[in-house]
């Protein structure tokens, strides 16, 4: 386990204990009730093995035998090292590089036995989430990319490899270039790419799993331009030549507390079916791990980062549920929680339910930019009738409720005052030039785990120095830990996932004293233009039905002034003790025609990066609420604004105050002196008196 491991998640218990042999942990089981085989535990641990590791390293007990005996949970515990022990002695030790290329040959050997020209590899699983367990890490595997959005094309002759503006220092740095093409997936499209070098006749194959309708359209007419074929994949030849590939997670799924929820799952589902059988739908096929564990109030632990349970799901217009889930996650009590309203069915009885609905030409609805067209593809061919439209539960998944809303607050309370004992930590320790990323971000874990709601963070920390913190989804590893150097900018952007909601915070810090000069005035001006532009939206006014992509021209406008911008969204939507990015609301340039709604929560994190330099960042998340003192005159639609959650001193070394205007300060003097207020209480004595000097009053 290398410090990064660390840093994410203890470490499991390495007791001394031996393991006493397969008989004695038979007779053990079957002492202490269970139904489950050795040999069944051995594939149950590898499934175990292939989710993230719980901030509980035995959660995963409690699916074996609800409460098992000292003795049990001991061999059960020396039974997995041994597992672990055998995986670890099998990996190839051969180096990165050569791995690469041997990987390539194989998947073009496969492809040339299969008759295709060529094969499309996206970052991607069956649900298209943007956390994908380690089976579904096909992308990263092939190319050594690992960031969370892209896509391969590999031909017999060429391949290459498409990232967002996110990433494009990240792939080069992980990917070797004479094989993979790194292309920018807006500027340099996969598609065009095809088009232009797919021999004509040449068949193009793709997995439909692992593409949406939509894109597997687009795809389509970018083969027919290159006068080739594009051929469904029955089996990922991927897979075919991937012989360690890791097996679906098994990880515990826990009832969400309605302390939490706010809303019973029957509740839920009765209101979103009354919705579908208004809209003349049969059902509703649920392909999002996230909607599904909020319309039935659980919880899991399948990928990194986000508390879902891989599953498939088909709502019913009289609020009836099937669940099509791996019941080795289901922890003892779960049915119950559950209720009458949900059945229950293993992962391969989804195909026969659709076929059913398709049996009784029924009309369902499928969310058109989510759904894997295998599903359509299924439906059709069975007689339904898929209709393309949204996940009826993505809307008020995204509109918290009252009890959610007041979670959040109380959330951010409890990690502000973490991220701000961290601040006061990295002021003292940061400029005597000793800390290094890894060590700043374990520091920044241990506050956060100090609190009793904490299950895990909201993703894997980016802790940025100099010129690590252009990069904007860095992820630092001890091949690039830098040491925090005084008069650098340090970049530091972090969350947590509570029971009661999921944080997500950047600050920007000064190490020490900036520079003197044009450097140190030019961090200056760029750490104030990006503040008028979090102000602006956060100080923002607007008319119910206003989008997010209206509101982020303001946050860039100070920066387009200087010829500046930055490459990624203004805001994303954020769930409640689930997604760190949650659709369907965000901020940003491209299109985006849902309106704002009271309930939301979503982020305000303008920046500035500057390759080879430095990075900047403010991040704050904010909840839609009326406008405060708004009149509505007859005909006129309701005022909305923006109310702050995050609770964190924003640096003012970094502030050119002449920059600001008097309505600018008067905004963050009124944020630091409620920062102030609300997390004194929460903080030592010595981040309390800290905390007073740094959120005085701006000085103009």
């Amino acid at each position: 386990m290398t410090k990064k491991d660390a840093l994410v998640r203890p470490k499991i218990s390495k007791a001394d204990e031996t393991y006493c042999g397969d008989d004695a942990l038979a007779r053990l089981l079957t002492d202490a009730g269970s139904a489950m085989t050795v040999a069944e535990l051995r594939q149950f641990l590898a499934g175990v093995d292939a989710a993230p590791p719980a901030e509980d390293p035995e959660a995963w007990v409690r699916l074996v035998v609800e409460a098992p005996s000292d003795a049990l949970r001991a061999q059960l515990r020396a039974f997995r090292r041994l597992l672990e022990a055998e995986r670890d002695g099998a990996e190839k030790t051969s180096g990165a590089g050569e791995r690469m290329a041997a990987r390539l040959a194989a998947l073009r050997q496969e492809l040339d036995r299969r008759g295709l020209g060529g094969f499309v590899v996206p970052r991607a699983d069956e649900h298209q989430g943007e956390y994908v367990p380690p089976r579904a890490e096909r992308l990263a595997w092939l190319t050594g990319f690992t960031g969370s959005a892209g896509v391969a094309v590999v031909l017999q002759g060429r391949a290459a490899i498409f990232v967002d503006g996110r990433y494009t220092l990240q792939v080069v740095d992980q990917v070797d270039v004479g094989l993979f093409e790194p292309r920018h997936l807006i500027e340099q499209p996969a598609e065009t790419w095809i088009a232009e070098n797919l021999p004509a006749g040449g068949k193009l194959g793709y997995d439909p799993w692992l593409h949406t309708v939509d894109g597997t359209a687009r795809l389509r007419r970018a083969v027919e331009r290159a006068g080739g074929e594009l051929v469904a994949c029955a089996e990922n030849p991927l897979d075919a030549v991937w012989p360690d590939q890791p097996p679906p997670p098994v990880a515990p799924v826990v009832p969400h507390e309605m302390r939490f929820a706010g809303q019973t799952s029957a509740e839920k589902r009765a209101t979103l079916g009354q919705k579908l059988k208004a809209d003349g739908f049969a059902a509703a096929v649920l392909t999002a791990p996230d909607s599904i564990a909020w319309l039935l109030n659980i919880r899991g632990g399948d990928v990194p980062h986000t508390p879902l349970p891989l599953s498939f799901a088909i709502l019913h217009a009289d609020g009836a549920v099937e669940l099509f889930i791996d019941r080795r996650k289901l922890v003892p009590g779960l049915d119950a929680h559950l209720g009458n309203g949900v059945a229950v069915s293993p992962p391969d009885g989804f195909a026969p339910a659709l076929d059913r609905l398709g049996q009784a030409r029924r009309r369902v609805v499928i969310d058109g930019a989510s759904a894997a067209v295998w599903i359509f593809d299924r439906l059709s061919a069975a007689g339904a009738q898929p209709i393309s439209g949204e996940d009826p539960c993505a809307l008020p998944k995204a509109c918290k409720n009252e009890t959610e809303i007041a979670g959040a607050r109380a959330a951010h309370r409890r990690d502000g005052a973490a991220v701000t004992r961290f601040l006061a930590w990295l002021a003292r320790e940061g400029p005597a030039g000793k800390l290094t990323e890894i060590a700043a971000a374990e520091r920044l874990a241990a506050f956060r785990r100090e609190n009793e709601l904490f299950r895990d963070f909201s993703f894997d920390t980016i802790s940025g120095a100099g010129p690590n913190g252009a990069i904007v989804h860095y992820r630092v590893t001890e091949r690039t830990d830098r040491r925090l150097e005084p008069g650098q900018i340090y970049l530091v952007d972090s969350g947590a996932q509570y029971l009661d909601g999921t944080t997500d915070i950047t600050r920007t810090v000064a190490v020490g004293t900036l520079p003197s000069g044009a450097a140190g005035a030019e961090m200056r001006d760029r750490f104030t233009r990006v503040l008028k532009g979090h102000i602006a939206l956060a100080t923002a006014r607007f008319p119910r039905g206003t989008t997010g992509s209206q509101l982020d021209t303001p946050a860039r406008l100070a920066l387009w002034q200087a010829g500046l911008d930055y490459d990624h969204g203004t805001g994303h939507g954020v769930g409640s003790y689930l997604g760190v990015h949650e659709g369907p609301q965000r901020i940003s340039k491209v299109p985006n025609r849902v309106p704002l709604e009271v309930g939301m929560i979503v982020s305000n994190e303008p920046g500035y990066y500057k390759t080879g330099a430095y990075g900047i960042r403010i991040e704050n998340l904010v909840t839609v609420v009326p406008a405060e003192g708004a009149e509505v005159d007859a005909g006129e639609r309701p005022t909305l604004g923006f109310e702050t959650l995050t609770l964190a001193p924003i640096d003012r070394t970094l502030i050119e105050p002449a920059l600001l205007s008097p309505a600018e300060v008067a905004w963050l003097d009124a944020y630091h002196r409620r920062v102030r207020e609300t997390l004194t209480p929460l903080v030592d004595e010595a981040t309390a008196a800290w905390l007073v000097e740094v959120t005085r009053p701006l000085e103009m």
